[in-house]
């Protein structure tokens, strides 16, 4: 047999034999390593350690200390679940069973699952874990896998697709339970030290909603027992911040089932905060030159056709036939944006061209993928695009990336960032994407941030730096991204006179500085757990009186707060109710006032950390509140 050459992640090179396993590399390079290994990386996929290596490729070995060992682990606590599920329930089917960033999932059908139900199947998988049961790889030829999953239409499509093709499939089997898999797996269940299931939701089979319907069990799995409760502990403060509750607790959105799946309703409230946002975009967009625009939501289906969005996204578009003419509700802004430039004539002078619009858009995604305003059908971008010379993509990148960092700043949020370069299917010639990506990749090294590098996840019209938020429960969710795009203007023909009189296209920049409003808006709910900053609270400061006979005094005090969002509570409370309905609603600042605060013609505030402070003239009161206001401080601090 010949030799292929692996190169580890120090750049060194071993010559091995084709077909030689990772366990047989990790054993040339020493017996300790090999040892230890539990799987392999590679190519930058993650598999079995028993995996041959036929062809050239890049290796990591993974033992227990590396990262990907977590991963590992999770799938085989999907088996373990799976084991006990059929221990307890052997005419549940089983479909697939993935490891996630926070644990597994595994769906199954043929099972009526409920608390009482997971807490048994829970027990029992402890059983299998304390029963430390080896954990084999073997294969099957693949036809007589398919007469093993007779009766499983699932496992059958397994084998139909990702297995089409193949001679023999890999199967797991630890005790008297086995199931269809590529791995890879721990050597035995006694290495799971912590295991919890979560939760159950339904899912389509395949994601697709005209497939059936199954019962998706939730669950994660530690090294330690330790570890787990560290993490359930984190959960359970996380979901006292959901957003969904927090949502309807604060009256700031709906989503009932008779508007239909995915379309928000925004209350007084809600909408208070979305105006606070849009105008601060707004403020920012005007002050760096984007000039506003307006598209419709509805748009003939030809200029979906002429973007490319037709074949693209035609799947996840609302589409509707209008007097015999077929139409779609607007899945992106951007070619509303290149045809308002392709009605003008321009020239090398009027470059750069910057729009900026708050444009609803519509994709219909799966129903079983629709949460709250994390994934919604009807949302919000805080768009701009612009149009650019090749030479003046640097200047415009720079003017962006120090937009985002201004709204992170003014958030004070998490976020992660990533350069994602050209794909294998892609448009513009290779002399212009190396300079669009050195010149993305130049403006990340000299703002001195972390940022990964996602080799060929540009989008096929070009690369670009996305921005991800992690909200309370881990999840990382789409923000501000910047996104250079060479295959709109050739699609829609634009161009600009250059200085030699000659015509040349433009470089269309696609930015947001939130993402969608509706996914920032689920960011702030829970970063803020509700306590939203002063700027942004729906209600800035509640008026409270100590009596009926100091209502009158109240709404004097309220008025001289005019231009802020103040409001009276005239309920006949005691000032206990009062200051708690407040502080539960979480109200930035309260104001007390009774007969001495009258009588003074003074205030006593109090916030919502339950700091007060007395004899405090109105006047005094309310040039802080501009102050804070005007700064967005993310919290009250006239008492700190």
């Amino acid at each position: 047999m010949s030799d292929i050459v692996v190169t580890l992640p120090d750049g060194s090179e071993l010559h091995v034999e084709e077909g030689a396993t990772v366990e047989d590399v990790a054993y040339e390079i020493g017996p300790g390593l090999g040892e230890d290994t539990v799987a392999g990386v590679v190519d930058g996929d993650l598999v079995d350690k028993a995996t041959p290596l036929d062809d050239d490729c890049e290796l990591v070995i993974v033992t227990d200390q590396s990262d990907e060992y977590l991963d590992v682990l999770r799938h085989s606590a999907a088996h373990v679940f799976a084991q006990a599920l059929q221990r307890l329930y052997p005419e549940a089917k089983l479909a697939i069973g993935p490891w996630t960033d926070d644990g597994f999932y595994y769906d199954v059908t043929g099972v009526d699952l409920d608390q009482d139900d997971l807490d048994a199947i829970e027990d029992e998988a402890r059983d299998i874990i304390e029963e430390d049961l080896d954990v084999e790889r073997f294969e099957r030829p693949r036809e007589e896998a398919f007469e093993v999953y007779e009766d499983n239409p699932y496992k059958r499509d397994v084998l139909e697709t990702e297995a089409a093709g193949e001679e023999s499939v890999s199967f797991y089997e630890q005790g008297e339970f086995e199931d269809l898999c590529q791995g890879p797996h721990v050597d035995s269940t006694g290495e799971i030290g912590g295991f919890a299931l979560l939760e159950t939701s339904a899912a389509y089979w395949r994601g697709d909603e005209d497939n059936d319907t199954l019962t998706r069990v939730y669950g994660t799995a530690f090294p330690t027992q330790g570890a787990l409760e560290e993490y359930l502990e984190q959960r359970r403060k996380a979901q006292e911040r959901d957003h969904r509750r927090l949502g309807q607790e604060l009256d700031l959105f709906s989503i009932p089932d008779v508007t239909g799946p995915g379309l928000p309703l925004y209350h007084p409230n809600g909408k208070r905060i979305l105006d606070e946002l849009s105008s601060y975009v707004e403020e920012l967009n005007l002050d760096a030159g984007y000039e506003p625009v307006e598209t419709p939501h509805l748009f003939r289906t030809e200029l979906w056709k002429q973007s490319g969005h037709y074949d693209n996204y035609r799947d996840d578009m609302f589409l509707l036939d209008v007097n015999d003419e077929e139409y779609g509700l607007k899945p992106m802004n951007c070619p509303g944006h290149a045809t308002i430039f392709d009605q003008g004539s321009w020239s090398y002078r009027d470059l750069p061209v910057r729009y900026f619009e708050d444009g609803k858009v519509y994709r219909k995604e799966q129903r079983g993928e629709l949460s709250g305003l994390s994934r919604v059908w009807a949302f919000t971008i805080d768009d701009g695009h612009l149009f650019v010379r090749p030479e003046g993509i640097r200047a415009e990148v720079d003017t962006i990336m120090e937009m985002i960092f201004q709204v992170l700043e003014t958030f004070d949020l998490d976020y992660e960032v990533a350069l994602a370069t050209r794909p294998e299917k892609s448009v513009g010639s290779d002399e212009i994407w190396e300079k669009a990506e050195s010149q993305l990749e130049s403006v990340l090294e000299e703002s001195g941030m972390e940022y990964e590098v996602e080799e060929g996840d540009g989008a096929f019209y070009g690369p670009k730096i996305d921005f991800a938020f992690e909200d309370a429960l881990g999840r990382k969710w789409d923000g501000p991204t910047v996104q250079l795009d060479f295959n709109m203007p050739e699609r829609f023909d634009l161009s600009y006179v250059t200085e030699a009189n000659e015509e040349e296209r433009p470089v269309m920049i696609h930015r947001a500085l939130y993402g969608s409003y509706e996914r920032f808006f689920m960011v702030l709910i829970e970063h803020f757990d509700g306590k939203f900053p002063l700027w942004l609270a729906p209600e800035q400061v509640r008026v409270l009186p100590v009596s009926d006979d100091n209502l009158g005094y109240a709404h004097r005090v309220a008025n001289d707060l005019d231009g802020f969002r103040v409001e009276v509570e005239d309920r006949s409370w005691t000032v206990g109710r009062k200051i708690q309905q407040a502080h539960d609603d979480r109200v930035p600042y309260m104001i007390v006032v009774g007969d001495d605060e009258e009588e003074s013609g003074t205030i006593s505030v109090r916030d919502r950390k339950e700091r007060e402070t007395k004899d405090v003239a109105v006047e005094t009161f309310r040039d802080h509140l501009v102050s804070e206001r005007d700064e967005k401080r993310t919290d009250p601090d006239f008492l700190a």
